[in-house]
C-alpha cells in the first residue's frame, strides 16, 4: 500500500520530467538531423567539426573557465570569511540578494558603469586621466559574468566549509600542522563537494552565455549559446542551432558526469 501511494506521488514529478527535460531534448535532437531547407540530412553534425564550430567550441570552454577560475578565487575565501563572523546568515543574505535581481536590470547597470561617460570613466576624467574603453572587452564581460555567478559559487561552499566538524581542525593545530597543511588536507579535502558543486553551477551556464555577449561583450565574444540564437533568431538554420545544443547538452553531461565522480572520491576520503 505504502509502495503504490509512493509510486502515485511521483506521477507529477516523471510528467514534469518528461514533458519539460526528455520531450525538448528529444525534439532538440530530431531538428538536428534536417537543413535549413527541411530535408533530413547529417550535414549539419558534420559541419559543427568544421574549423569554425570547433574554434566556437573551443572560445566557449576558454571563457567559461576563466569566469569559473576567477569566480572560485573569490567566492572560495569570501564563503571562509563568512562562516568565522558572528553573523554568517546576514552576510549570506547580502551576498544572495543581488542575484533576486533580475539579469537584464544588472547587466544595464553595468553597461551604465563601464560606459565612455560611466561611472568609471567620470571618476578617470575627475582625476585627469584620459576615458578607457572598458565596454565591449573581453574584461568587461568576465568582470559581468564573475559578478552574476559568485552567489552561486558561494553557496555551495559556504554550506560545505560551515559543517567542517571543528575538533578536526582543533586536533590537526593540536598535532602541531601548520596552516597550510590544515587547509590542504582537511579543510579543501572535505569541502571539496561544495567546489565541485559550485564548478557545476557556474562552468555550465557560462557555457550557453548569450546575453551578456551582446550587451557587455558587443558581440566580440561568441559562445555556444550565442552561435544557438543567431542560427535560431538571425539565420533560421533550426537544424544547426538544435545541433549545436545537441553537442551543448553532451557537454553538459559530461562535466557532470566528471565533476560527480571526484565527489564521490572526495567523500570516500573525506570519511577516512
Amino acid at each position: 500500500m505504502e509502495t503504490k501511494s509512493r509510486t502515485f506521488l511521483m506521477v507529477p514529478y516523471y510528467l514534469w520530467m518528461v514533458l519539460f527535460v526528455v520531450a525538448p531534448i528529444l525534439l532538440v535532437g530530431y531538428y538536428s538531423f534536417f537543413d535549413i531547407q527541411g530535408n533530413f540530412t547529417f550535414e549539419n553534425y558534420q559541419n559543427f567539426f568544421t574549423g569554425t564550430y570547433l574554434s566556437l567550441t573551443l572560445s566557449s570552454f576558454w571563457y567559461a573557465s576563466l569566469i569559473t577560475v576567477f569566480t572560485l578565487l573569490i567566492a572560495y575565501p569570501t564563503a571562509y570569511w563568512i562562516t568565522k563572523t558572528k553573523q554568517k546568515q546576514l552576510w549570506l543574505l547580502l551576498i544572495i540578494i543581488p542575484s533576486w535581481i533580475n539579469l537584464l536590470l544588472k547587466t544595464y547597470a553595468f553597461i551604465g558603469i563601464f560606459g565612455m561617460n560611466g561611472s568609471i570613466n567620470n571618476f578617470l576624467s575627475f582625476l585627469g586621466l584620459e576615458r578607457q574603453q572598458i565596454l565591449y572587452t573581453d574584461f568587461s564581460f568576465i568582470f559581468v559574468s564573475v559578478y552574476i555567478f559568485i552567489p552561486f559559487m558561494i553557496l555551495p561552499i559556504f554550506n560545505a566549509l560551515d559543517k567542517l566538524n571543528p575538533a578536526l581542525l582543533d586536533a590537526s593545530r593540536d598535532l602541531g600542522a601548520s596552516q597550510w597543511i590544515t587547509f590542504r588536507k582537511i579543510i579543501w579535502p572535505l569541502a571539496l563537494g561544495g567546489v565541485k558543486a559550485g564548478i557545476q553551477a557556474t562552468f555550465i551556464p557560462a557555457l550557453s552565455l548569450f546575453m551578456i555577449t551582446r550587451l557587455i561583450a558587443g558581440n566580440k565574444v561568441i559562445t555556444l549559446g550565442t552561435a544557438i540564437e543567431q542560427q535560431f533568431l538571425v539565420t533560421q538554420n533550426w537544424g544547426m542551432g538544435s545541433t549545436i545544443a545537441v553537442f551543448l547538452i553532451v557537454f553538459m553531461v559530461i562535466i557532470m558526469i566528471i565533476t560527480g565522480d571526484r565527489e564521490k572520491g572526495v567523500n570516500q576520503r573525506g570519511n577516512y
